[in-house]
């Protein structure tokens, strides 16, 4: 049975998902990305459950979420670049793709085998868990495999409705989106993944150039499938005018647009603001899903900064769902 705990009024709730940790169970966590289904990423058999509740693929790697710098060179090798990508950008919405330490406790289904390991710095309870427990989590969105990532406890209770599953209510999330996802080799930083800290702020921090993995790129981390972050719905980008009896996304004023046929309305920003879209991104999915739209129309988001990840997501959840094995 689902337990939904408000990390506001309940003191005991961090210490509640440690012990749940420690036997090996999964606990669905806030942060400030997307909620997180987490377990010991150093336990076989708590990472296995991850997978089977997800119904998740093997091949695409975790995340392992650390509390420290000291905590994450213990199974990662950080050079200068990414010691300085860590030191602008953790805690916060950015994972550093590195190489795994030989003698790392991480599981090697943390890494789907890959000899890379994925880690981030989470911000909020997370954070502060992770650092009682002093051990490395994994933790993929909370949510089944290849669907629209929770951004509130509801949602995660939702997709988890029949398991028996510890969720920290935390809110809804500040970010809304996944992490920037970015592998740092000897000669080259590739961004994997777009997210809240953009290519040109890795280029800033970092003082090296960023390369964009390219279309087919082998899955080296999270959110790299064709097909993900899908809703039961058809989506259609990119529209101006939306059809009659559709559902509509909307993003800013409207100015030249089409929206008076569409069935239901709801706007990622009013105001035209990147980050406040990618905060409502998911929850707009997800409502005008629930709500039994069959096609759910998206009007046009710029490319600039943040807008770059809104896109990004937007396109893997419009793309065919035979593509590829969701994740």
């Amino acid at each position: 049975m689902v337990t939904v705990v408000d990390i506001n009024t309940e003191p005991e709730s961090a210490a509640r998902a440690v012990a749940a940790l420690e036997r090996g169970e999964c606990v669905a966590m806030p942060t400030e990305t997307v909620y997180g289904l987490a377990a010991d990423a150093t336990n076989g058999r708590a990472v296995a459950r991850i997978f089977e509740m997800k119904g998740r693929p093997r091949f695409n790697p975790l995340i392992a979420h650390v509390a420290s710098l000291d905590m994450a060179e213990a199974h990662g090798t950080f050079d200068e670049r990414a010691m300085r990508l860590a030191a602008a950008f953790w805690p916060g919405p950015l994972t550093l793709v590195v190489a795994k330490r030989p003698d790392s406790a991480i599981h090697d289904l943390v890494t789907a085998g890959l000899d890379t390991v994925a880690l981030r710095m989470p911000v909020g309870i997370t954070h502060d868990i992770i650092a009682d427990f002093g051990r490395p989590v994994a933790a993929p969105s909370a949510n089944r495999s290849g669907r629209v990532s929770p951004t509130t406890a509801a949602h995660v209770a939702g997709e988890f409705a029949d398991s028996d599953l510890l969720i920290l209510d935390g809110g809804p999330c500040r970010v809304g989106i996944e992490s920037t996802i970015v592998r740092v080799a000897p000669d080259r930083l590739t961004l994997l993944r777009p997210g809240a800290v953009t290519a040109e702020e890795l280029a800033a921090a970092s003082g090296a150039r960023v390369e964009m993995a390219g279309p087919g790129a082998a899955v080296a981390a999270p959110g790299m499938l064709a097909s993900h972050y899908a809703p039961r719905a058809r989506l259609r980008l990119d529209v101006e005018d939306c059809p009659d009896g559709a559902a509509l996304i909307a993003f800013g004023d409207g100015h030249g647009r089409r929206r008076n046929g569409a069935a239901s309305v709801l706007n990622l920003s009013p105001a035209g603001d990147l980050r406040e879209a990618a905060a409502n991104l998911y929850a707009h999915i997800k409502a005008l899903d629930a709500a039994g739209a069959r096609l759910i129309c998206v009007e046009p988001i710029p490319q600039a900064g943040i807008g770059a990840a809104i896109n990004d997501r937007l396109r893997r959840a419009a793309a065919p769902r035979d593509c590829d094995e969701r994740a």
